[in-house]
């Protein structure tokens, strides 16, 4: 059968979630096109060819298969709606508040591994209109095999921070007069990405330090900087996660919940001998950064976005009478035609099923 799929977007940082997602559809002769419902995401995806302008486009489309990397989609869309996450759990707030935070709009949950698995599960069996499939998530596929650094006179550092102010790193003004003082030292090699909801003056203010020795990057695709750090300097972004699948040794400043696999300091002044201390004798922190790992996203082999779209295929076609009709949600569901500027009665509160054919359409 052919398949018509959809990558439904808000922000720039999702497309890398859905490259690797595009390219395994594509490679299978399926169709796909893009959405994005704020301005943002759809600045971002002026390069492609295949994306849609308008909410009136996607529902002339009518895909099959709706892959999610914001926190809520259109209900009045006929196909299956599946959340593929636009990061990991970062536990920046609450439990409620978080990563699990279910919104009664979704069909499936293509969960990273067992760490957030085991969570959704247990919501689905009480809740029971959603199903849950472990695959992987398809934005780390790129960063995988992973290849160690070569040896380097000067090490390199990756720096991310969220968009929080009161957990970023990059609004701390005592942070970057360190770093600047660090730069122009000459003992590092710093990369600089910062979350494309940080306010301009901020992001300015950094990229002010571009020299021989520090680059700021105005880019959603960290993987091929990933790749060049020997070690990451962040607060308590989700690119946390990320990156520590590399096995590489991660420094936080005021990480809202310090955890065994991070370095975490308080203080500025800390940050140089935080650097050095690490690049010297990371052992202990790489063995806690494994462990970890292997609960948040055990797939080392660069293949989840096979994985998804296999298990949405899959779930396409199963019966889901087991499944309860989805909550009404009826502010929810009126704040996201508010958003597109589209009204309409029409609502689908079934996952959506598609009759497998036996021919060869």
């Amino acid at each position: 059968m052919k398949y018509k799929f959809l990558i439904y977007i808000s922000y720039s940082y999702a497309i890398p979630i859905g490259n690797p997602l595009e390219k395994e559809i594509k490679k299978r002769g399926y169709t796909v096109h893009w959405f994005s419902d704020l301005k943002d995401g759809t600045k971002a995806l002026q390069h492609k060819n295949n994306t849609f302008n308008t909410i009136e486009d996607v529902i002339d489309y009518n895909p099959d298969i709706i892959l999610t990397a914001t926190d809520s989609v259109p209900d009045f869309l006929r196909g299956l709606k599946v959340q593929i996450f636009h990061g990991f759990n970062a536990e920046k707030r609450t439990f409620k508040k978080d990563h699990f935070r279910i919104r009664g709009l979704f069909d499936l949950y293509c969960t990273q591994g067992p760490s957030t698995t085991s969570i959704f599960k247990n919501i689905a069996k009480k809740r029971k209109h959603f199903d849950v499939i472990e695959t992987g998530w398809s934005k780390v596929d790129p960063l995988f095999p992973i290849s160690k650094n070569s040896k380097k006179n000067i090490p390199t550092i990756f720096i991310a921070s969220t968009f929080t102010e009161r957990l970023s790193l990059a609004h701390n003004d005592d942070v970057f007069n360190e770093i600047k003082k660090l730069t122009n030292s000459g003992d590092y090699n710093f990369l600089m990405v910062l979350h494309p909801k940080i306010p301009l003056d901020i992001v300015n203010k950094w990229k002010s330090l571009n020299s021989e020795n520090f680059t700021f990057y105005d880019t959603t695709d960290l993987i091929p900087l990933f790749k060049k750090a020997d070690i990451m300097f962040a607060d308590t972004t989700s690119a946390i996660q990320e990156f520590g699948l590399q096995e590489k040794p991660i420094i936080t400043f005021n990480h809202y919940k310090p955890k065994p696999y991070l370095i975490n300091i308080t203080e500025a002044s800390q940050i140089k001998s935080a650097f050095d201390n690490t690049l010297l004798n990371p052992s202990e922190i790489i063995k806690e950064l494994a462990s970890f790992n292997n609960n948040l996203h055990p797939y080392f082999d660069g293949k989840s976005s096979v994985r998804v779209i296999d298990a949405c295929i899959s779930f396409l076609h199963k019966d889901k009478r087991y499944l309860k009709n989805k909550p009404i949600n009826l502010v929810r569901k009126y704040k996201i035609r508010k958003r597109l500027g589209y009204f309409t009665f029409k609502s689908f509160n079934r996952p959506f099923t598609l009759e497998l054919k036996n021919n060869n359409d």
